[in-house]
């Protein structure tokens, strides 16, 4: 209402009210400011709170880290310590003794081939490449009274190499000092493959030796060397074979002295498969297993001549086969070999079709191309093959890897029964099997049965031989 008189008094009193009025409301702002101001200290400290909960949990997980780096280090350090010992202890295994006999014969008598293998197959065994890096050795070394004393000049050369693995050598004449109890043995006996010789010459010489050997260990091996697993291979003049027994320099049929460990003997004479059958039929106590004849000299050959044709390394190459019998009618079979080249791994066929003629016949007839040239077998090779042949079966085959080796049938692939054929095999833990399941066309039908054909009639030769 406009218009009202307006004293001095009700003046004061209006005025005193509005003042009193404008106070509350600046103390109204000022409670809400504080309200305000509480609620953001109150915000603050409860994201304090959370930050230093975080931090004390941050913290926490820094602990709980640094105890499992501590335990990490510690499992870590406990293992290479364990390793450490692991390997110390490695290296302390018990050394195998070998026996290598005709070690000296090439110096005494220069023509002799057992002499060049045993004089180049002694420092391959003590420098670890037949039986591994981490196997300690001691070599005893037997050969005739005539060559005495450049045996003990072998023995001396040995000695002067230092090797690592080479804890004793022990030259002798004795062959019962020689044999006593060796692991393995090394048999360098037989008459020599020579050039334009009959293989039925060959038969009629060595056949015989086989027979006596098996005959021996038969009858007089200790009673407790018929329990230990006895390896025996059986090979050319291009090969190391193994046998349990040995005749003496004056022809006296000896027998090794029984170890504690399994033992492995070598013998050289032609004809590899046959000899092998001859030694399992005269010596049934020895596993079928346990005889094996080498045609790993094939089967390094025929990996040649693919590297050198391919331009590619020997070790890119794997995975030939040698089927039958270690002579001119083998059958080097490629079909499965695989080569490695910058475009990854592939079958050998499907880069070259050279294979059914020239690569054949090169594998077939290079013993003779060699003997040819040197005007005597290769006994480098043959020592090389050996250690290659010992290694694998002892220890392993590379992993998709096989070899060639000449075992007792097992009824594989169609091959008649009671011949001792070269397959494919896997070997580990000292034991071989055969590779199963390879296709078999016409043509490699036609060759493995012409091998296996010209082992049985060699068989039969060998028994009249014999007879």
């Amino acid at each position: 209402m406009a218009g009202l008189k307006i004293d001095e008094y009700l003046r004061a009193m209006m005025d005193a009210i509005a003042k009193e009025l404008i106070e509350e409301k600046s103390l109204a702002k000022s409670c809400l400011e504080y309200v305000r101001r509480l609620d953001s200290f109150e915000k603050k400290s409860t994201r304090n709170c959370l930050l230093i909960n975080l931090v004390f949990e941050k913290m926490e997980y820094l602990v709980l880290l640094q105890n499992g780096l501590v335990v990490l280090l510690t499992i870590a350090f406990s293992w290479k310590l364990i390793t450490y010992m692991w390997g110390s202890v490695k290296m302390e295994k018990e050394p195998m003794k070998v026996l290598v006999t005709s070690t000296a014969g090439m110096l005494a008598q220069p023509n002799s081939l057992f002499g060049q293998i045993g004089y180049a197959i002694a420092p391959m065994i003590a420098r670890g490449i037949m039986l591994g890096p981490d196997q300690p050795v001691i070599l005893h070394l037997l050969d005739i009274a005539l060559a005495a004393e450049a045996l003990n000049g072998v023995k001396m050369e040995l000695l002067d190499a230092a090797f690592p693995l080479l804890k004793e050598v022990h030259a002798t004449t004795d062959i019962t000092k020689a044999c006593k109890d060796v692991n393995i043995a090394i048999m360098l006996v037989g008459f020599p493959h020579k050039e334009g010789m009959e293989r039925k010459d060959m038969m009629s010489k060595n056949v015989p030796i086989y027979k006596e050997q098996a005959s021996a260990l038969e009858e007089h091996a200790a009673s407790d060397c018929k329990y230990i697993p006895c390896l025996a291979i059986i090979s050319c003049p291009y090969s190391l074979a193994w046998s349990i027994a040995s005749i003496s320099s004056n022809g006296s049929v000896a027998c090794l002295l029984a170890s504690p460990l399994t033992i492995t003997c070598f013998v050289v004479a032609n004809p590899a498969n046959t000899n092998a059958l001859i030694l399992k039929e005269f010596a049934p106590s020895i596993p079928k297993k346990n005889i094996t004849c080498i045609t790993r000299l094939d089967h390094n050959r025929a990996l040649s001549q693919i590297a050198e044709r391919l331009k590619v390394y020997f070790t890119d190459v794997k995975n030939v086969i040698i089927w039958g019998n270690h002579s001119s009618t083998q059958y080097p079979d490629a079909n499965h070999a695989t080569v490695t080249t910058t475009n990854g791994e592939r079958l050998y066929l499907k880069i070259s079709n050279m294979l059914k003629n020239e690569f054949i016949n090169t594998v077939q007839k290079r013993g003779a191309a060699i003997i040819k040239a040197r005007k005597a077998p290769s006994a480098l090779f043959a020592t090389s093959a050996a250690c290659d042949h010992m290694r694998d079966w002892v220890l392993r085959t590379p992993k998709g890897t096989w070899v060639s080796m000449g075992v007792y049938f097992d009824g594989s692939y169609g091959i008649p029964k009671d011949i001792i054929y070269s397959f494919p095999v896997k070997c580990e833990k000292g034991k071989w099997s055969i590779v199963k399941g390879l296709k078999i066309d016409e043509f490699l039908r036609a060759k493995m049965d012409a091998t296996a054909k010209d082992l049985i009639d060699e068989n039969e030769v060998a028994h009249s031989c014999l007879n």
